[in-house]
């Protein structure tokens, strides 16, 4: 039996989202991206990376799920994905539907996310970086753009503030442009109630952060991501 009231989840959801939520979610310019050495952290099972990568971006996508063969991650992730689905259906009214106009269409955005991953994975695992924020296995200043969906913030009912902090300064180690992360918000829709600290204590450290508005929202009110400048 779930709560009416809110989205539940397990410890965090093997779900993904396609390029074109990216670029909603993100403020995205796709002609920016060609080139660009962008990472995706935590990738989840998204479709960014094969689909940024079909736009001409070096794109790399960095999870601890990637640890796991196509077979076991595909099994996962439809799983993931088929509850994630039904709990949508049960609940439409804990959600925004201006975007996706009807739940089918939210549903068919996780089902192509994912399975255009999988394709990919199985084909080429190099993009996939098995790691756990806050280590990552790269240079400083590797990427120029580093996005990070639906993992910060979203679950600080299970994260605490000094892995937040810890995993931002992480994510701006291997950036050299500029870090995006969206949602600001848990999964019962709630601001981050440290995010004014976080923010207080990255600028602290010399870093230029702030908040600015999207054109995407599926929880109600939430619609601005973070972005950091290292």
């Amino acid at each position: 039996m779930t709560n009416a009231d809110t989205f539940e989840v397990g410890e965090f959801a093997v779900i993904g989202r396609t390029f074109e939520e990216y670029r909603d979610m993100f403020d995205l310019d796709p002609g920016d991206i060609d080139g660009r050495a962008i990472l995706d952290c935590p990738a989840g099972v998204a479709s960014f990376v094969a689909e940024a990568r079909d736009r001409g971006a070096s794109a790399v996508g960095v999870d601890p799920v990637f640890e796991r063969a196509p077979e076991g991650l595909a099994r996962e992730c439809r799983s993931d994905f088929r509850a994630t689905a039904d709990q949508i259906r049960e609940k439409p009214e804990l959600f925004d539907w201006e975007y996706y106009g009807t739940v089918e269409n939210r549903v068919g955005y996780l089902k192509d996310a994912h399975e255009r991953f999988l394709r990919d994975f199985s084909a080429n695992g190099d993009r996939y970086v098995p790691a756990t924020l806050p280590n990552l296995p790269f240079a400083d200043d590797a990427f120029s753009l580093t996005l990070s969906a639906n993992f910060l913030f979203l679950y600080s009912d299970r994260l605490d503030y000094e892995f937040h902090l810890d995993a931002l300064r992480e994510l701006c180690r291997v950036t050299s442009e500029e870090l995006r992360v969206f949602p600001l918000a848990g999964l019962d829709t709630e601001p981050y109630d440290q995010l004014d600290d976080v923010i207080a204590a990255l600028r602290d450290e010399g870093y230029d952060a702030e908040i600015r508005g999207v054109s995407y929202e599926f929880q109600e009110g939430v619609s601005d991501m973070l972005v950091v400048a290292p």
